[in-house]
C-alpha cells in the first residue's frame, strides 16, 4: 500500500496498533496490552532494538507455533520467598510481567522475593521488569539467558546469549536504572546498524576464526559477538562470568533451556534436538528497603548519593557525569511529548504487519 512514511509516531499509536496486532492473533485483551505496553516502553526509553523492530519477529515465532498466545502460566515450585513459574511457551512480554508481580508480594510479605521462569520466549527490556518495583520502593532485579550469539573467552562457538542484566533503584526523582547486556554490544546494535549500513566498532564481534570483525552481518556468516570487556587482555572474563551467571539464574535454576541449547529468536532457524529444558529463563528479584533499613533513610541517602555523583569533575565539562539510566529517562520524556521516531525500513515493517492483519495503517501512523 502506499502510504507516507513519517518521521516519529506518537506513543500511544503505536501502543493501539501493536494491541491490535496482538488481538488479531488471539491474545487475551489484557495480555495484548500488556505486550504491546512492554513494547511501547523500550522505544520511548530509546531502546530501539528492543522495541516494535522486534514485533515481526514475535509474529513469525507465534506462526511458527513456537510462541502460545493464549499460555497457562502456572507456579511449578514454591516456597514462601521463592517460586518457579511455568511460562507455557508464553510470549516473554506476557510472562515477565507476571513473574515480577510474584516477586513483588512476596518481597512485600518476606522482604525479598525471588522467581525463576522456564519455558518462556523473548522478554523485552531487562528494565521493564525491574522498573515494576520501583513504582512501589522495591528494589527490582531482572535477567534472562537468550539465544547464543556469543563466544567464552578463548573461544570461537556462540555458546551464550547477550543475557541482559538490570537493577533498578527507587529515589526521590527518576530511579537509578543498571540495564545491561553481557557482551560487548547487544545484538540489536547490531541489527540497528545493518538498517543504517554501517560497520560496528572494533571489539564487538569476531569472524569464525576468532579475528576481530566489523561486520554488521558478521553473525550470519558463522561468526560471534564477544563478551563485555572483548578480549582477555581487556577483562572479557568478567563479561564472560557475568554472562554465564545469568544463565545459571535463568536456564540451570528453573528448568529453562541453557548455553547453545536456548531456542533462537529468529523464526528460520530451528531449535536443537533433544535440549535439556523448556524454551527461554528469566530470573527476577524485588527487595524491600524496609528489610534492611528505614526508607527516609534509604532515599536520603540515595539522594545524596545521586547529587554528589553528579559533581564529579568531568574530563569535559560538555559530556558531565550521567547516573546509570539518566539518559533514558531523558528520552523517555522527550518522546512522550514529542513522539517516538522510527527507522524507515521498520516503519516500512509495521506497514506491511498493517497489511497482513487487515488493520488500517492510517489511523495510527
Amino acid at each position: 500500500m502506499q502510504l507516507k512514511l513519517m518521521h516519529s509516531v506518537r506513543h500511544h499509536h503505536l501502543f493501539e496498533f501493536c494491541k491490535l496486532v496482538f488481538l488479531k492473533k488471539s491474545f487475551k485483551i489484557n495480555e495484548a496490552e500488556l505486550a504491546a505496553k512492554v513494547l511501547i516502553s523500550s522505544d520511548l526509553r530509546g531502546i530501539d532494538s528492543h522495541g516494535v523492530a522486534r514485533l515481526s519477529g514475535y509474529l513469525r515465532l507465534i506462526n511458527e507455533g513456537r510462541v502460545n498466545p493464549k499460555p497457562n502460566i502456572k507456579i511449578k515450585k514454591e516456597m514462601l520467598s521463592t517460586c518457579t513459574l511455568d511460562g507455557d511457551a508464553g510470549l516473554g512480554l506476557v510472562v515477565g510481567p507476571k513473574a515480577m508481580e510474584i516477586a513483588i508480594e512476596k518481597a512485600k510479605i518476606t522482604g525479598s522475593g525471588q522467581v525463576s521462569v522456564m519455558n518462556s520466549n523473548h522478554f523485552g527490556i531487562a528494565a521493564y521488569h525491574a522498573l515494576l518495583a520501583t513504582e512501589q520502593n522495591l528494589i527490582g532485579c531482572s535477567m534472562t539467558n537468550a539465544s547464543p550469539l556469543v563466544a567464552p573467552t578463548f573461544g570461537k562457538e556462540a555458546m551464550l546469549g547477550t543475557n541482559p542484566i538490570c537493577y533498578a533503584f527507587p529515589s526521590k526523582n527518576e530511579p537509578i536504572v543498571v540495564d545491561m547486556a553481557t557482551s560487548a554490544a547487544a545484538n540489536g546494535k547490531l541489527q540497528i546498524a545493518q538498517r543504517s549500513d554501517k560497520e560496528i566498532p572494533s571489539g564487538w564481534a569476531q569472524d569464525s576464526h576468532g579475528n576481530d570483525s566489523k561486520n554488521p552481518h558478521i553473525l550470519k556468516d558463522n561468526g560471534q559477538l564477544l563478551p563485555l570487556g572483548s578480549s582477555r587482555n581487556l577483562g572479557s572474563h568478567k563479561g564472560y562470568g557475568l554472562a554465564a551467571s545469568v544463565d545459571i539464574f535463568s536456564g540451570v535454576l528453573s528448568g529453562a533451556n541453557f548455553g547453545p541449547w536456548v531456542p533462537p529468536f529468529v523464526s528460520f532457524k530451528e531449535p536443537l534436538k533433544n535440549p535439556p529444558g523448556k524454551g527461554i529463563g528469566h530470573f527476577f528479584g524485588a527487595f524491600s528497603i524496609q528489610g534492611f533499613c528505614e526508607e527516609k533513610d534509604y532515599f536520603s541517602n540515595i539522594d545524596l548519593w545521586t547529587k554528589r555523583f553528579k559533581q564529579t569533575k568531568a574530563i569535559n565539562p560538555e559530556n558531565p557525569v550521567l547516573i546509570p539510566g539518566e539518559p533514558e529517562h531523558k528520552t523517555f520524556q522527550k518522546r512522550s511529548i514529542e513522539g517516538i521516531p522510527l527507522n524507515q525500513k521498520v516503519l516500512e515493517d509495521l506497514l506491511n504487519i498493517a497489511d497482513q492483519s487487515n488493520i488500517s495503517a492510517k489511523d495510527f501512523f
